[in-house]
């Protein structure tokens, strides 16, 4: 995907980039492939799929949540910034926060975000089964998102107790989803949430299948959700 393809096919989903965006992304990619030499942050450094692999597969999920209204969200495990960098550059109003275990990843985002001049952008160094259990975060968020990171009875695990009741999280998943669903429902139920719906839709030039599982919270997270640091992967709840 070359960068008027990327403009192009975001315009057709209403979503415009004016030409500072657009520049913003180019940096962000030059900034990727920069620091990608000293760090693993990235198998894709070609700027073609890096623009089609990263940049809009991780705006896909707006053209299925709206992301107009002053949220504040959190990705967890956003390792190089995906999906939430590319979303707050296209959405400059929404307050993101990013959750990742490595701190190197941690430097080059904050590096990054100051680099894109992105206002209201927060980086947390921290395991997200600890981060989840922290007052100041725990059902504090409008929105809550993770790409790739885990299967979902993980993941909402790590996910949901940060979803304030009546808030969403929003997970972006690959070909799988209606699998991992199925085992992951009861852990879903566990943690407050109920599925409201899942967008299937195929990456262009590439076309392999995406998935965007919208869960909304109900009800509260119980206290001893997330388990310690580990446990939810080794014991999903299933």
């Amino acid at each position: 995907m070359n960068v008027e393809q990327f403009q192009q096919l975001l315009a057709e989903k209403d979503i415009i980039l004016s030409p500072k965006q657009l520049e913003q992304f180019e940096l962000y990619y030059q900034l990727l492939v920069e620091w990608n030499e000293k760090m693993n942050l990235t198998a894709i450094t070609d700027k073609y799929e890096v623009y089609l692999k990263h940049f809009f597969d991780s705006i896909s999920a707006a053209f299925y949540t709206d992301f107009s209204a002053p949220l504040s969200i959190c990705d967890v495990g956003a390792g190089a910034g995906f999906p939430s960098i590319p979303i707050k550059i296209c959405f400059p109003h929404l307050q993101v926060s990013i959750v990742d275990s490595l701190n190197k990843r941690i430097s080059f985002l904050d590096h990054l975000a100051k680099s894109l001049q992105l206002e209201n952008v927060h980086f947390y160094h921290d395991r997200a089964e600890t981060f989840g259990q922290n007052p100041k975060h725990r059902e504090a968020y409008d929105l809550v998102t993770a790409r790739a990171v885990a299967r979902m009875s993980v993941l909402s695990e790590l996910c949901m107790p940060l979803v304030k009741v009546d808030g969403y999280f929003v997970a972006m998943k690959a070909a799988s989803a209606n699998e991992e669903l199925d085992m992951g429902k009861k852990a879903i139920a566990t943690f407050g949430g109920e599925i409201e719906k899942i967008d299937s839709f195929v990456l262009p030039f590439e076309e392999s299948e995406r998935n965007i599982i919208t869960v909304k919270k109900r009800k509260s997270t119980p206290k001893k959700y997330p388990r310690k640091p580990g446990t939810p992967n080794k014991l999903p709840i299933e």
